[in-house]
């Protein structure tokens, strides 16, 4: 009997001990995955490119194209324009100082030389003078733009203004914009999301851990997602970069808030705060995992569009949600058992004898402003889902207002950008697709007739064959074209003020079909066929992967909740959020903000993000309801469920809703609108859609909900 007890109190130290090392080996490994993860924050520009055509898929045309292109050429040059502008005109006596600012100019690293500069090249109305500067190292881009914006300022004639523009130009302002991806986006989105966590647990410790854990979450994704792109897995651009960051913060602390209130919960009901935990911890296991594989899913759906931009986002974006649900399921575990009651204070949760604990059955023990949201959809509950579901439907009509059809690369910055201000000046006073030209790959002995037809549409101004002994052709060029593989480069300058407007895109659409009926095989390309080809791919990707989505999510759901209605409610709820969304966000973008339009991408991303998310909030409230109504009945288990749940899912939609706000500070088009779209989807579901639309439609139905399980057989 000795022995016995002997043996028991071995044991019973054995699992102290153990129960003790476990966090304190987790918090250790977390700090490892920081320390490595941690310096990969500043290496993520390295491995990252904003060249569109980067992302485009291996079937379109510009794509093909720009592949034959670099057959012809020696580099892979990107033009940078530059353009002097002077009230008077220019005489031409003036020239000679322009042309010594060719030499300048070619001693710029990654110019090549300055036989390979074109210009000066006079404007029609003799009031400007143009330069045309092939790049070479697309990489450094910025560097070498600003390089030569030095020599410029340093080298523009008195009463002239002078710029360097292009798709250069732009590609440098544009990483100039994502600049704040690293530092600026992150220090706001935790600040945001700290001053949240300080109202939501009016506790100076709490916000800490949950932000570390959100810190560490971001660390460990962030070096894989490096590795990813560096072994050249995934293409990662500024947008992806700039939306992992918040994901993974939004994420990471939605998951803590369910955690963290389930636990101060069981502390008033357990002494020990690692039995408090083991409670919790078995309670938010399955919402908390069912709705991470729900967003992990949606976003892997991106797999299948034909953008290599949406295709990369989702392994980036899915590794930054498996990364939040592993800290949150580890690493907060052991920081909040190793600080116990003390991570609330100064507002301890008390352990309260079972004895003289509140009358839950009485819904005592549910906060006032929940338990009268309950009252009041179980009294009226078809009144107010009706008038929810015409209320969401009102507002979708403003979707037809959506102008998704992409807007040309200068409306994409936000801020004040020199290479925008220079390509209105180029509009001003040349045919501005001088220096971005369409580019057609034809049959050799087709050449004549192409370029005689492409001259013929309207919208095109010249069309040359080229040669090979020049970076722009010119038609006084008589020497024999350059041929490879039995095929020539065709270049045709457009009219159109701006190379990828609507304009000019569908003179490329009016291209292809000319030249198609001479040669079935020739293709068009260059700078305004990419942002076609882009525009198309981004709409077909829409039809396409919405489906896919719906499908994946219902699945999980049907196996999460055991029923096959509930799933198809919440669905259905969540497709008629986003809609109203998109067109409360349309009137937004067209009449406040005066948005010129929006990326072709931007309905997609919008709906893979509310829904999985929005799905996410309904997870965590229909998990609650099915274990309450295994005990109460499906009446009493939705005004608990709400009850229960309604203050920590609208503190985790307000968090998520402000750190996808916080994208709004990158002055970029795309990030702007998404952030307003995201932002404000979650809030409209966090507050009207899950309050009160799901928890009256699911009472109006009552049990049937989780037909067909036995629990849908059971009177409520």
């Amino acid at each position: 009997m000795n022995f016995s007890l002997r043996q028991l109190q071995a044991h019973s130290k054995i699992y102290t001990w153990t129960r003790r090392l476990v966090p304190v080996f987790l918090i250790i490994a977390w700090f490892g995955v920081a320390s490595f993860g941690g310096p990969t924050f500043g290496k993520l520009s390295s491995v990252s490119t904003n060249d569109q055509a980067a992302f485009l898929p291996a079937s379109a045309q510009s794509t093909k194209v720009q592949e034959i292109q670099a057959k012809f050429r020696n580099s892979n040059s990107i033009p940078a324009l530059i353009v002097f502008e002077s009230d008077t005109p220019i005489s031409p006596a003036s020239y000679g100082s322009y042309r010594a600012l060719v030499s300048k100019l070619g001693d710029v690293l990654g110019t090549g030389s300055a036989s390979t500069i074109a210009g000066p090249i006079p404007s029609a109305d003799k009031k400007a003078v143009q330069f045309i500067v092939p790049l070479d190292s697309p990489g450094e881009t910025k560097a070498q733009i600003a390089e030569l914006r030095s020599i410029v300022k340093n080298n523009t004639p008195v009463a002239q203004t002078a710029y360097v523009t292009g798709p250069a130009g732009l590609t440098a302002d544009l990483v100039k914009a994502f600049g704040g991806i690293d530092g600026v986006l992150l220090i706001v989105a935790l600040f945001v999301v700290f001053v949240i966590l300080l109202l939501v647990y009016r506790s100076l410790i709490l916000p800490f851990l949950v932000l570390m854990n959100a810190m560490f979450a971001l660390c460990g994704a962030i070096l894989i997602v490096f590795l990813m792109a560096k072994w050249g897995w995934i293409e990662l651009n500024g947008q992806s970069q700039g939306i992992l960051s918040i994901l993974v913060i939004g994420a990471a602390t939605d998951y803590s808030l369910l955690l963290v209130a389930r636990y101060r919960e069981t502390l008033e009901h357990i002494e020990s705060k690692w039995s408090a935990m083991s409670r919790a911890f078995k309670t938010t296991l399955e919402p908390i995992l069912a709705s991470g594989f729900t967003v992990i899913a949606a976003l892997l759906c991106l797999l299948f569009s034909d953008l290599n931009s949406n295709r990369s986002l989702g392994p980036i974006a899915a590794t930054g949600i498996v990364f939040s649900l592993l800290s949150t399921l580890s690493f907060l575990p052991a920081l909040l058992v190793l600080f116990g009651r003390v991570s609330f204070w100064p507002t301890r949760p008390k352990h309260t004898p079972e004895s003289v604990q509140k009358n839950s059955k009485t819904n005592q023990d549910i906060a006032v402003l929940w338990r009268w949201v309950g009252t009041t959809v179980t009294r009226r509950p078809r009144l107010i889902w009706i008038s929810t579901f015409i209320l969401l439907g009102i507002s979708s009509v403003g979707l037809m207002q959506l102008k998704a059809n992409g807007v040309p690369q200068t409306d994409l910055i936000l801020t004040r950008s020199e290479a925008v201000d220079g390509q209105a000046v180029l509009a001003k006073h040349f045919d501005s697709t001088i220096g971005t030209p369409m580019v057609v790959v034809a049959r050799a002995d087709d050449r004549a007739d192409i370029v005689s037809t492409l001259k013929k549409i309207d919208g095109i101004t010249t069309a040359t064959v080229y040669s090979g002994e020049a970076e722009r052709p010119s038609e006084a060029i008589t020497i024999p074209p350059k041929v490879v593989d039995g095929k020539v480069l065709i270049y045709a300058i457009q009219s159109t003020t701006e190379p990828d407007s609507e304009e000019a895109e569908a003179v490329v659409n009016k291209a292809r079909a000319a030249v198609a009926k001479i040669d079935p095989k020739a293709m068009v390309g260059g700078t305004t066929a990419i942002a076609l080809d882009t525009n198309v791919t981004a709409k077909n990707d829409l039809m396409k992967i919405i489906p896919i989505v719906l499908v994946v999510i219902f699945i999980i759901l049907a196996l999460l909740l055991r029923a096959l209605v509930a799933p198809l409610i919440l669905i259905a709820t969540v497709i008629v959020s986003y809609t109203a969304t998109l067109g409360i966000s349309a009137v937004v973008f067209n009449h406040i903000l005066g948005f010129p339009g929006a990326d072709a991408s931007v309905p997609l991303f919008g709906f893979v993000f509310l829904v999985a998310l929005g799905i996410d909030y309904n997870i965590f409230l229909m998990t609650r309801v099915r274990e309450e109504a295994q005990k109460r009945g499906t009446s009493q288990g939705i005004v608990r469920g709400l009850g229960k749940t309604g203050g920590v899912i609208t503190s985790a939609g307000v968090v998520l809703a402000a750190t996808f706000a916080a994208l709004g500070i990158i002055p970029i088009l795309f990030l702007a609108q998404l952030a307003f779209i995201v932002a404000f989807g979650v809030l409209l579901d966090t507050i009207i859609v899950r309050s009160l639309l799901v928890p009256a439609l699911s009472y109006d139905v009552g049990r049937l909900i989780w037909w067909p399980s036995r629990l849908g057989k059971n009177r409520s």
